[in-house]
């Protein structure tokens, strides 16, 4: 077996830089692209560990910031860990808490050191910079530690972006220098906002550290146009080295990942699939749409037909209606179960389009049926 931390190219795309990996982690191979389900609170919402087992889930995501909040780590260290605490014997990746620095902006304060937050369920004051970070995220023994970063909004200024870009750099150095899990990889995080030439600076400052397993693409997908996300993107991806893992955080759309693919990205993560199902919309090979609608409420096909998820093996689409009409639980539980095998379902055919050849039709069929260009029941929606 190759030792933690190899990254294996099985196969590159003729037409465009996809290709199909494979990262040795310290609970086994993670194959690429792949799509990690965010279980910010040592769940993913909904849904139980061996449910994911059966859809081949290879690595979930876990919150350094929410879980050092609760159940705090005097828990995980009774618990020896993430991995037993959810009794999840895979890879687990875990967020550095720097995310929150962006999505919790009125409970922060910005120190050159770090974060000072103010919990959002009590108040509490706590302290967190890249030494915390990693120690959070040593005790919670993951297999992918992420490196504390600063992510800034869109828009911001260039001012801002390059403050941001210095304060990521200063603090991955220290990340690096931290003690780790055993086994624990840490991937440096690339921000820069909008603009090219601080994206450079930003992954050319953590290529000059040596120190990385992998490398993420962060601030993509934080209230930019559309029209902005890919080229962030690509423009990122060119600064990235070849032999590590690249990770595009926080984007899921179904036509965002397939044309990062061909851009050369192998990680995506995104709380979509369980969060739109709380909301009653289910994913399909031609497009997404409300089940809580009124025109289902006679519909006796399942949620998707060929479907070969729980769901759609043994209800209605009028039956999970009605489930969630009146709050029942197992109406989201259901959705949540189909949009998961959706998912999965959609990786598992890019993959076999990288295989086989057929990756540029695949692609362009992504972009037909869920791009922002689509007509129908996906147009621009990711479905």
């Amino acid at each position: 077996m190759p030792e933690i931390g190899t990254f294996e190219i099985l196969h590159e795309d003729p037409g465009s830089k996809a290709r199909l990996g494979r990262l040795w982690t310290a609970h086994g191979p993670v194959d690429t692209p792949v799509f990690m389900p965010v279980g910010t609170q040592a769940t993913v919402k909904s849904m139980a560990p061996w449910e994911l087992e059966g859809l081949n889930c290879e690595i979930l995501l876990g919150n350094t910031y929410h879980l050092n909040v609760r159940p705090g780590m005097d828990v995980m260290e009774k618990f020896g860990g993430l991995h037993r605490f959810q009794d999840w014997k895979r890879a687990i990746l875990t967020d550095s808490g720097g995310y929150q620095v962006f999505s919790l902006t009125k409970l922060r304060q910005m120190t050159p050191d770090g974060v000072w937050f103010q919990s959002h369920v009590d108040g509490t004051k706590m302290f967190m910079g890249p030494k915390e970070s990693m120690a959070i995220q040593k005790t919670l023994a993951s297999d992918i530690a992420m490196v504390f970063d600063e992510c800034p909004p869109c828009p911001c200024t260039p001012e801002y972006a390059c403050q941001a870009v210095e304060r990521t750099l200063s603090w991955a150095a220290k990340c690096a220098q931290q003690p780790r899990a055993p086994g624990q990889l840490v991937f440096g995080i690339v921000q820069g906002g909008v603009y090219p030439d601080l994206r450079e600076r930003c992954a050319k400052g953590l290529l000059a550290l040596g120190a990385f397993d992998g490398y993420a693409i962060g601030g993509v997908s934080v209230g930019e146009p559309e029209d902005l996300i890919m080229p962030g993107v690509r423009m990122t991806v060119d600064f990235l080295p070849r032999e590590r893992p690249r990770y595009l955080m926080g984007v899921g759309q179904f036509w965002q990942m397939s044309e990062s693919v061909a851009s050369g990205v192998d990680m995506f993560d995104c709380v979509m699939p369980t969060r739109l199902a709380r909301h009653g919309t289910v994913f399909t090979r031609t497009g997404r749409y409300s089940v809580r609608a009124a025109a289902n409420r006679l519909d006796e096909r399942p949620l998707e037909e060929g479907c070969s998820c729980a769901a759609c093996r043994r209800f209605s689409r009028g039956y999970v209606r009605h489930l969630l009409n009146v709050d029942e639980i197992l109406g989201v539980r259901l959705t949540a179960i189909h949009n998961m095998q959706a998912y999965f379902d959609f990786i598992a055919r890019m993959r076999q389009s990288l295989r086989d050849g057929s990756f540029e039709a695949f692609r362009a069929e992504t972009a037909r049926v869920y791009g922002p260009a689509a007509t129908g029941p996906g147009a621009a929606a990711g479905a």
